[in-house]
């Protein structure tokens, strides 16, 4: 008895009819109907009536019918696994991510995934969320970290972060106050990321919200860009405060400001992911489950299950 054989049966099977069996396994039909007879030689009973172009299953078909199609499956089931065991070898995946989680919490992660991994090539995108969010779901990333849920039915999102918003301003500018209003912000230049970044969004909406438009210095940037206007004096800016450090001045907002954000890891839903990327997911979410260890107030665990 041969696994190829079994996949014939089952397709003959299936389909009651032996040409349209042929066709599913893509063999001649005449080779098909050999190998359906040798296995009934091996087996020592006909697995099939066929009886005017009518084709049935035995009772020795329907004893075989529920084997067959186990063992198959387990078949397929040792060849996926032999061929994940491969993919930690050779495997490749493709993460997207905002600059402000590239310039703050992924390089640890990442490079730690590169010790334990190091045969898995990584390509790391890096954008905006609404960016990062429409090349997910057209297929040309595996993961993204994302800074805002994502509006696409085709997208799966776990929450893993809860980051707050801070103002920074160069590091030898004075704190006018320890905790800010939206309002605070009316009379500050901002230094303001390019359209496209959910903290541009979130500022200028809550501005806008609080009744008036916000004044930018200069606006476009990416993070690292706007990191070095702020440090070279042209304005503030509001910015995750996980890319804060100690290198600015940082007043954070009053709670009820609601200035937060949070981060969220997503996938397609359809697509079964491969062991590579099952293990970078992996690897992220317990990567963020050590941050507890940090600061009360600036990173925080949101222990919501999986969005979506």
């Amino acid at each position: 008895m041969q696994f190829q054989q079994l996949a014939y049966f089952v397709a003959v099977a299936e389909h009651r009819h032996f040409t349209r069996a042929a066709e599913q396994v893509r063999v001649a039909q005449p080779s098909l109907s050999q190998q359906i007879r040798a296995l009934e030689h091996d087996l020592g009973a006909p697995l099939f009536h066929r009886i005017r172009g009518n084709v049935t299953l035995t009772e020795a078909g329907e004893t075989l019918l529920p084997i067959a199609r186990r063992i198959l499956a387990e078949t397929e089931t040792a060849q996926r696994a032999i061929r994940e065991l491969d993919e930690l070898d050779r495997g490749r995946v493709r993460l997207g991510a905002p600059p402000s989680l590239c310039t703050g919490l992924l390089p640890a992660m990442l490079a730690a995934f590169r010790r334990r991994y190091p045969g898995i090539q990584l390509e790391l995108h890096e954008s905006g969320s609404g960016d990062l969010r429409q090349r997910l779901s057209e297929g040309a990333l595996d993961l993204a970290l994302l800074a805002s849920a994502p509006a696409d039915p085709h997208l799966a999102a776990t929450p893993l972060l809860l980051e707050e918003l801070v103002v920074i301003a160069p590091a030898d500018a004075p704190i006018a106050s320890t905790r800010l209003g939206i309002r605070d912000l009316a009379d500050v230049p901002l230094v303001m990321f390019r359209r496209g970044y959910d903290v541009r969004e979130a500022t200028v909406n809550a501005c806008r919200t609080a009744g008036f438009e916000p004044a930018f210095a200069i606006e476009g940037g990416e993070m690292d860009a706007v990191l070095e206007l702020v440090r070279a004096g042209l304005g503030a800016a509001v910015v995750p405060s996980t890319v804060a450090g100690d290198r600015f001045s940082m007043t954070r907002f009053a709670p009820e400001a609601g200035m937060t954000r949070v981060v969220q890891l997503a996938v397609r839903r359809e697509v079964d992911p491969t062991r590579a990327v099952r293990a970078l997911r992996d690897a992220i979410v317990g990567f963020v489950a050590d941050r507890k260890r940090l600061p009360v107030g600036l990173v925080s665990l949101v222990d919501s299950p999986a969005a979506g």
